[in-house]
């Protein structure tokens, strides 16, 4: 039976994204996490070598090595590959949410794996190659375990979590604490495991960089910089909009603070390491991680849906089925309507356009000025470099990487060394959106480091004229000729 619901769940899923399966790497994905996948598979490097490594376990990459190792390598099979594990979450969210649910009416538990599927974060990160929806995945299927008394089991997938994101160890220290607390030390000591397994990941990683977190600006990123008192703040307050108001949540959040009263009667036993882990995810997740993007909440996503199904049982039939309908159906809109706010084109389908972008002009690049020097912001060098990411058919392109598409970025690149620039919207700050507010600009250059990036005219400035643009739902590309430059 449960090979049934895995394998419903995972077909589901999978057709969902049919049209998405051969799109091109993202961000992270050719940037960190595809070329320390290939770093394993091609040279069995556990620790990365062709791109800068940092703390991550290499969890999601040896997986991925497994099916490369079987399927050969292509984008293809790493969508496929992720989509099953995916699938595996589901299930996982599924079953706990019956464990969660005995009290209530119905069957409330089919509901968050469904909510799951057509939220804007999970329906995209669950294609890629990155580390918070296999994150979630360890978190879920630990607490399912966990709340049904096989503690070995938990406590292996406990592992298997620390040696996909380091950020898991929450989980382990969670259930040991509640293990210690009702005196079960034989299966407190299992979850020891898991900081043990960590432990030697980060000898590994200290041997071959000199580094505890692999690099020294990754250090300073997620820890010294997120713990400044206003970044502390905003990200608390990004992290509750997010999670209980964004994308039509707020019905979800409405629904558990009316029933409140009757959901007392509703609560067993296995809401408490939930609501535990649930409250530790959420304070790492606010204190850490200099991004501080919406995909590190992955792991409280699905924990998130448990409670409003069981919350939408204590409302009459027609008043929740309307409820639950507005959600998914709001859930659903939020996959294509982007906010006026910045935020991550992974976020939703957003990612698809700065992916489709990016590709048009690699391929233009590629066909018509190969002999040319380019250069972009990191991590599209890397797209353009090597073929394996989707971007381009061959090798031989020459980069010049900057950070950012700031003005004094561009200016600090001698002239002599790039004939081409190529500029694409990294932020998203459509017109009429917050970040066209003096105050807000202001606000996010003191302590974000923001500031806009270059125009036509500062590039005219530079010597740069506009070749050729593509534009699509409010992001564009724009590749740039240094002036004199032959035009094609």
């Amino acid at each position: 039976m449960l090979l049934i619901f895995f394998l419903l769940f995972t077909l589901m899923f999978v057709a969902f994204h049919m049209p998405l399966l051969r799109l091109p790497y993202f961000w992270d994905e050719h940037g960190q996490f595809i070329p320390t996948a290939l770093d394993l598979l091609r040279d069995g490097a556990w620790v990365a070598h062709s791109t800068l490594p940092n703390i991550h376990p290499p969890g999601v990459e040896a997986y991925l090595v497994l099916w490369y190792k079987v399927f050969g390598y292509s984008i293809l099979v790493t969508r496929v590959a992720m989509l099953t594990l995916a699938g595996l979450g589901l299930l996982g969210t599924f079953l706990l949410a019956i464990e969660m649910s005995t009290k209530a009416a119905g069957a409330p538990a089919f509901l968050p794996p469904l909510l799951l599927m057509v939220s804007p974060l999970f329906f995209m990160q669950g294609m890629m190659a990155q580390l918070d929806m296999p994150a979630m995945v360890g978190t879920v299927l630990a607490l399912l375990f966990f709340v049904t008394g096989r503690h070995g089991w938990a406590a292996a997938t406990c592992v298997a979590l620390v040696l996909t994101k380091e950020t898991g160890l929450v989980v382990p220290v969670v259930l040991l604490g509640l293990s210690i607390w009702r005196r079960d030390w034989k299966h407190a000591a299992f979850y020891l495991a898991a900081p043990a397994a960590l432990g030697v990941w980060l000898l590994v990683l200290h041997s071959a960089t000199g580094q505890w977190a692999g690099n020294a600006d990754f250090a300073r990123y997620n820890l010294s910089y997120s713990l400044h008192p206003v970044r502390i703040v905003l990200t608390g307050l990004r992290r509750f909009y997010y999670l209980f108001l964004a994308e039509f949540r707020w019905i979800g959040t409405m629904a558990l603070v009316f029933a409140a009263g009757k959901m007392r009667r509703l609560v067993t036993a296995a809401w408490i390491p939930v609501a535990w882990v649930f409250a530790a995810n959420l304070l790492l997740m606010t204190l850490f991680g200099g991004a501080a993007l919406e995909r590190y909440l992955l792991p409280v996503l699905p924990l998130f849906y448990i409670a409003v199904s069981v919350a939408l049982t204590t409302y009459r039939r027609w008043v929740g089925g309307m409820m639950t309908a507005a959600l998914g159906l709001g859930l659903i809109a939020s996959l294509f309507v982007n906010p006026p706010y910045p935020f991550p084109y992974e976020n939703n389908l957003a990612m698809v356009d700065f992916v489709s972008l990016q590709q048009v002009a690699a391929e233009y690049v590629e066909d018509n000025l190969p002999a040319s020097r380019i250069a972009t912001a990191w991590p599209y060098t890397a797209g353009l470099e090597r073929p394996e990411f989707g971007f381009v058919q061959r090798r031989g392109l020459r980069v010049v990487e900057t950070n950012d598409f700031h003005l004094s970025s561009i200016k600090a690149i001698p002239p002599e060394q790039f004939d081409i620039l190529i500029v694409y919207t990294r932020t998203w700050a459509p017109e009429g959106g917050v970040i066209q507010f003096p105050l807000v600009r202001r606000f996010l250059a003191k302590f974000y480091e923001y500031a806009p990036e270059v125009t036509d005219a500062d590039c005219e400035k530079l010597g740069l004229t506009p070749m050729v643009s593509w534009s699509r739902r409010g992001q564009t590309i724009t590749v740039y000729k240094r002036t004199g430059l032959p035009g094609v």
